[in-house]
Protein backbone atom coordinates (compact mmCIF):
# COMPACT_ATOMS: atom_id res chain seq x y z
CA UNK A 1 0.00 0.00 0.00
CA UNK A 2 1.12 3.02 -0.77
CA UNK A 3 2.10 6.30 1.68
CA UNK A 4 -0.65 9.33 1.96
CA UNK A 5 -0.94 12.34 3.71
CA UNK A 6 -4.52 14.46 4.58
CA UNK A 7 -4.09 18.00 3.51
CA UNK A 8 -6.63 19.09 6.25
CA UNK A 9 -5.57 17.44 9.02
CA UNK A 10 -4.61 20.12 10.83
CA UNK A 11 -7.44 22.04 10.06
CA UNK A 12 -9.42 19.14 11.75
CA UNK A 13 -7.21 19.07 14.82
CA UNK A 14 -7.77 22.76 15.17
CA UNK A 15 -11.81 21.99 14.87
CA UNK A 16 -11.40 19.60 17.81
CA UNK A 17 -9.49 21.65 19.70
CA UNK A 18 -12.00 24.52 19.50
CA UNK A 19 -14.89 22.15 20.12
CA UNK A 20 -13.47 20.73 23.57
CA UNK A 21 -12.68 24.02 24.59
CA UNK A 22 -16.16 25.66 23.91
CA UNK A 23 -17.86 21.96 25.93
CA UNK A 24 -15.64 22.68 28.92
CA UNK A 25 -15.02 26.12 29.10
CA UNK A 26 -11.24 26.21 30.20
CA UNK A 27 -7.99 23.47 29.66
CA UNK A 28 -7.34 21.90 32.98
CA UNK A 29 -3.85 20.01 33.06
CA UNK A 30 -2.32 16.83 34.56
CA UNK A 31 -1.92 17.04 37.98
CA UNK A 32 1.11 16.53 39.87
CA UNK A 33 -0.01 13.00 41.14
CA UNK A 34 0.59 11.43 37.81
CA UNK A 35 2.28 8.84 36.90
CA UNK A 36 5.22 9.89 34.18
CA UNK A 37 5.56 6.38 32.55
CA UNK A 38 2.51 4.19 31.75
CA UNK A 39 3.37 0.46 30.37
CA UNK A 40 0.61 -1.62 28.84
CA UNK A 41 0.40 -4.74 27.36
CA UNK A 42 -2.22 -5.99 25.02
CA UNK A 43 -3.16 -9.48 24.30
CA UNK A 44 -6.08 -11.04 22.19
CA UNK A 45 -7.69 -13.07 19.54
CA UNK A 46 -8.05 -11.58 15.98
CA UNK A 47 -10.58 -11.83 13.44
CA UNK A 48 -10.66 -10.65 10.43
CA UNK A 49 -14.28 -9.16 8.66
CA UNK A 50 -12.61 -8.43 5.57
CA UNK A 51 -9.98 -8.84 3.67
CA UNK A 52 -9.85 -7.71 -0.21
CA UNK A 53 -6.43 -7.96 -2.11
CA UNK A 54 -6.06 -6.85 -6.04
CA UNK A 55 -2.27 -6.99 -6.62
CA UNK A 56 -1.62 -5.45 -9.48
CA UNK A 57 -4.91 -2.77 -9.92
CA UNK A 58 -5.41 -3.54 -12.92
CA UNK A 59 -6.12 -6.70 -15.31
CA UNK A 60 -2.93 -8.72 -15.27
CA UNK A 61 -4.53 -9.48 -11.06
CA UNK A 62 -7.38 -10.85 -9.68
CA UNK A 63 -9.22 -8.94 -7.20
CA UNK A 64 -10.19 -12.41 -4.37
CA UNK A 65 -10.75 -12.45 -0.62
CA UNK A 66 -7.82 -13.21 1.39
CA UNK A 67 -10.50 -14.06 4.52
CA UNK A 68 -12.13 -16.18 1.96
CA UNK A 69 -8.74 -18.42 1.54
CA UNK A 70 -7.33 -17.88 4.78
CA UNK A 71 -10.20 -18.03 7.22
CA UNK A 72 -11.85 -15.31 9.50
CA UNK A 73 -9.52 -16.41 12.36
CA UNK A 74 -9.17 -16.50 15.39
CA UNK A 75 -5.53 -15.28 15.52
CA UNK A 76 -3.32 -14.02 18.66
CA UNK A 77 -2.59 -10.45 18.88
CA UNK A 78 -0.26 -8.56 20.57
CA UNK A 79 0.56 -4.75 21.30
CA UNK A 80 2.88 -2.80 23.44
CA UNK A 81 1.90 0.93 24.42
CA UNK A 82 4.04 3.15 25.71
CA UNK A 83 3.16 6.54 27.57
CA UNK A 84 5.98 9.12 28.72
CA UNK A 85 4.22 12.11 30.38
CA UNK A 86 6.89 14.75 29.70
CA UNK A 87 5.44 18.11 31.52
CA UNK A 88 1.61 18.54 32.46
CA UNK A 89 0.60 19.38 28.83
CA UNK A 90 2.66 17.58 26.58
CA UNK A 91 3.59 13.40 26.25
CA UNK A 92 4.41 11.16 23.76
CA UNK A 93 3.51 7.76 22.91
CA UNK A 94 5.37 4.31 21.40
CA UNK A 95 3.64 1.92 20.27
CA UNK A 96 4.44 -1.36 18.70
CA UNK A 97 1.43 -3.51 17.18
CA UNK A 98 2.94 -6.38 14.93
CA UNK A 99 -0.17 -8.10 13.36
CA UNK A 100 -0.01 -11.60 11.04
CA UNK A 101 -0.90 -14.89 10.05
CA UNK A 102 0.28 -17.62 8.03
CA UNK A 103 -3.07 -20.17 6.62
CA UNK A 104 -3.90 -22.59 3.90
CA UNK A 105 -6.74 -22.53 2.00
CA UNK A 106 -8.07 -23.05 -1.59
CA UNK A 107 -10.00 -20.50 -4.32
CA UNK A 108 -12.76 -20.83 -6.38
CA UNK A 109 -10.83 -19.85 -8.87
CA UNK A 110 -7.63 -18.86 -10.74
CA UNK A 111 -5.89 -15.90 -9.57
CA UNK A 112 -3.44 -13.41 -11.11
CA UNK A 113 -1.12 -11.97 -7.88
CA UNK A 114 2.09 -10.04 -7.57
CA UNK A 115 2.97 -11.41 -11.12
CA UNK A 116 2.30 -15.35 -10.60
CA UNK A 117 -0.70 -17.65 -11.56
CA UNK A 118 -2.01 -19.94 -8.91
CA UNK A 119 -5.10 -22.51 -10.08
CA UNK A 120 -7.53 -23.57 -8.05
CA UNK A 121 -6.52 -27.84 -8.15
CA UNK A 122 -3.96 -27.35 -5.05
CA UNK A 123 -4.16 -25.55 -1.86
CA UNK A 124 -2.20 -21.98 -1.70
CA UNK A 125 -0.55 -20.90 1.90
CA UNK A 126 -1.07 -17.68 2.33
CA UNK A 127 0.84 -15.04 4.39
CA UNK A 128 -0.66 -11.61 5.53
CA UNK A 129 1.27 -8.99 7.91
CA UNK A 130 1.09 -5.60 8.85
CA UNK A 131 2.94 -4.69 11.35
CA UNK A 132 2.90 -0.88 13.02
CA UNK A 133 5.19 0.81 14.42
CA UNK A 134 3.93 4.65 15.88
CA UNK A 135 4.90 7.50 18.20
CA UNK A 136 2.69 10.09 18.67
CA UNK A 137 2.59 13.61 20.33
CA UNK A 138 0.04 13.84 22.77
CA UNK A 139 -1.54 17.51 24.16
CA UNK A 140 -3.39 16.85 27.19
CA UNK A 141 -6.74 19.21 26.82
CA UNK A 142 -8.32 18.21 29.86
CA UNK A 143 -7.78 16.96 33.00
CA UNK A 144 -10.98 17.02 35.41
CA UNK A 145 -12.49 15.28 37.97
CA UNK A 146 -14.14 12.52 35.84
CA UNK A 147 -12.24 13.22 32.15
CA UNK A 148 -9.35 13.06 30.30
CA UNK A 149 -9.04 14.15 26.52
CA UNK A 150 -5.97 14.19 24.63
CA UNK A 151 -5.21 15.18 20.91
CA UNK A 152 -2.02 14.89 19.00
CA UNK A 153 -0.45 13.37 15.61
CA UNK A 154 0.68 10.25 15.20
CA UNK A 155 3.52 9.12 12.56
CA UNK A 156 3.18 5.08 11.51
CA UNK A 157 5.79 3.18 10.08
CA UNK A 158 3.43 0.28 8.40
CA UNK A 159 5.76 -2.70 7.46
CA UNK A 160 3.07 -4.78 5.14
CA UNK A 161 3.40 -7.57 3.26
CA UNK A 162 1.14 -10.71 1.21
CA UNK A 163 2.30 -13.49 0.22
CA UNK A 164 0.98 -16.60 -1.65
CA UNK A 165 2.34 -19.75 -2.31
CA UNK A 166 1.04 -22.91 -4.02
CA UNK A 167 4.09 -25.77 -4.90
CA UNK A 168 7.25 -23.77 -6.49
CA UNK A 169 5.24 -20.71 -7.38
CA UNK A 170 5.71 -18.18 -5.09
CA UNK A 171 4.92 -14.13 -5.05
CA UNK A 172 5.20 -11.54 -2.80
CA UNK A 173 3.80 -7.91 -2.01
CA UNK A 174 5.61 -5.94 0.52
CA UNK A 175 5.83 -2.32 1.35
CA UNK A 176 7.25 -0.35 3.99
CA UNK A 177 6.41 3.26 4.68
CA UNK A 178 5.33 6.18 6.99
CA UNK A 179 1.90 7.40 7.36
CA UNK A 180 0.38 10.52 9.38
CA UNK A 181 -2.56 10.05 11.56
CA UNK A 182 -5.04 11.93 13.47
CA UNK A 183 -4.66 10.97 17.49
CA UNK A 184 -7.21 11.20 20.32
CA UNK A 185 -7.63 9.61 23.11
CA UNK A 186 -9.97 9.85 26.45
CA UNK A 187 -10.57 8.65 29.77
CA UNK A 188 -13.69 8.42 31.90
CA UNK A 189 -14.08 7.85 35.45
CA UNK A 190 -16.95 5.89 36.63
CA UNK A 191 -15.26 5.03 40.32
CA UNK A 192 -11.90 5.51 41.80
CA UNK A 193 -11.11 1.86 40.63
CA UNK A 194 -13.46 1.86 37.35
CA UNK A 195 -12.92 3.65 34.39
CA UNK A 196 -13.56 3.34 30.46
CA UNK A 197 -10.98 4.17 28.52
CA UNK A 198 -10.73 4.88 24.14
CA UNK A 199 -8.18 5.56 21.98
CA UNK A 200 -8.27 6.19 18.31
CA UNK A 201 -5.18 6.47 15.64
CA UNK A 202 -7.28 7.57 12.36
CA UNK A 203 -6.86 9.11 8.80
CA UNK A 204 -8.96 9.53 5.74
CA UNK A 205 -8.84 10.80 2.57
CA UNK A 206 -7.01 10.62 -0.80
CA UNK A 207 -6.72 6.85 -1.89
CA UNK A 208 -7.32 5.21 1.26
CA UNK A 209 -8.08 5.50 5.31
CA UNK A 210 -6.53 3.75 8.43
CA UNK A 211 -8.62 3.62 11.53
CA UNK A 212 -7.46 1.61 14.78
CA UNK A 213 -10.03 2.05 17.70
CA UNK A 214 -9.49 0.52 20.81
CA UNK A 215 -12.29 1.06 23.66
CA UNK A 216 -11.60 -0.60 27.12
CA UNK A 217 -13.12 -0.85 30.59
CA UNK A 218 -10.17 -0.60 33.28
CA UNK A 219 -9.90 -1.48 36.95
CA UNK A 220 -7.15 -0.19 39.36
CA UNK A 221 -5.97 -2.67 41.30
CA UNK A 222 -3.58 -0.74 43.07
CA UNK A 223 -2.05 2.76 42.53
CA UNK A 224 0.18 1.16 39.92
CA UNK A 225 -1.17 -1.69 38.50
CA UNK A 226 -4.58 -1.87 36.69
CA UNK A 227 -6.31 -4.40 34.23
CA UNK A 228 -8.32 -4.21 31.56
CA UNK A 229 -11.04 -5.86 29.11
CA UNK A 230 -12.12 -4.53 25.98
CA UNK A 231 -12.44 -4.65 21.78
CA UNK A 232 -10.38 -3.35 19.38
CA UNK A 233 -11.18 -2.55 15.45
CA UNK A 234 -8.23 -2.05 12.98
CA UNK A 235 -9.81 -1.44 9.51
CA UNK A 236 -8.88 0.49 6.38
CA UNK A 237 -6.61 0.16 3.12
CA UNK A 238 -5.73 1.81 0.04
CA UNK A 239 -6.70 1.94 -3.57
CA UNK A 240 -3.85 2.68 -6.03
CA UNK A 241 -2.71 2.06 -9.38
CA UNK A 242 -0.74 -0.71 -7.75
CA UNK A 243 -2.66 -2.03 -4.82
CA UNK A 244 -5.83 -2.71 -4.00
CA UNK A 245 -6.42 -4.00 -0.60
CA UNK A 246 -8.96 -3.26 2.29
CA UNK A 247 -9.10 -5.09 5.37
CA UNK A 248 -11.04 -4.67 8.69
CA UNK A 249 -9.94 -6.85 11.90
CA UNK A 250 -11.95 -7.31 15.53
CA UNK A 251 -10.18 -8.20 18.61
CA UNK A 252 -11.48 -8.93 22.27
CA UNK A 253 -8.40 -8.18 23.85
CA UNK A 254 -7.41 -8.21 27.60
CA UNK A 255 -4.50 -5.85 29.14
CA UNK A 256 -2.14 -5.16 31.83
CA UNK A 257 -1.09 -1.94 32.51
CA UNK A 258 1.87 -0.73 34.95
CA UNK A 259 2.36 3.08 35.98
CA UNK A 260 5.51 4.44 37.73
Amino acid sequence: MKTYTLPAMNAVLQLLVLIAVTITGRSLYAQDNEPRFVLDLELGAGWQARNDVQIPNDSRGTRFALDDLAGDGPWPTGRLNGLWRINDRHGLRVLLAPLSYTETGTTLGEVKFAGQRFDATAPIRASYQFNSWRISYRYHLVNRTDWDLWLGGTLKIRDAEIRLRQGQVTATDDDLGVVPLFYLASRYRLTRRWSINAELDALAGGPGRAIDLGLRLDYDLTERWRIGLGYRGLEGGADTDDVYNFAWFNSAVVTAGYRF
